[in-house]
């Protein structure tokens, strides 16, 4: 598995301990890298995937309902939620990897986390979101 991957996956763990736990980003990522060990190129992108989903949370929902059609982001399951905030974070700032491989990485992880249905589900809103955000 790539370290973007690992990124990404570590990212989940912590943004799902924040929404589900109800711990601040700072105990959360504690929390999951006292458990983890990971090399520094995995940790700083990790860290700036959780702390810019969760710095830009009410841009990401804003965009991620507007997608979603017939779903309330209260409804979704948490964990496909989280996956879709941190997805669309790097769909907005990460222009520097390219769109489908933001979107295949939170398929499979959607798939890994939580079941084989997520992944059409958070792809089908991620494609309308990319549409949105990576105008030409």
């Amino acid at each position: 598995m790539g370290q973007r991957r690992v990124a990404r996956e570590a990212t989940i763990t912590i943004l799902y301990l924040m929404d589900i736990g109800g711990l601040p980003l700072k105990e959360a990522s504690l929390s999951f890298w006292r458990e983890n060990d990971a090399p520094k190129s995995v940790k700083e992108f990790a860290n700036l995937l959780t702390e810019g989903t969760k710095n830009n949370l009410s841009k990401i929902d804003k965009l991620i309902s507007q997608h979603a059609q017939n779903w309330e982001l209260k409804r979704m399951a948490s964990i496909d939620r989280t996956i879709l905030r941190m997805a669309t974070f790097e769909l907005i700032n990460q222009l520097d990897t390219p769109a489908n491989v933001i979107i295949d990485e939170a398929i499979e992880i959607a798939k890994k986390y939580s079941t084989a249905e997520s992944g059409k589900f958070v792809n089908g809103i991620l494609d309308k979101i990319k549409e949105e955000v990576r105008k030409k």
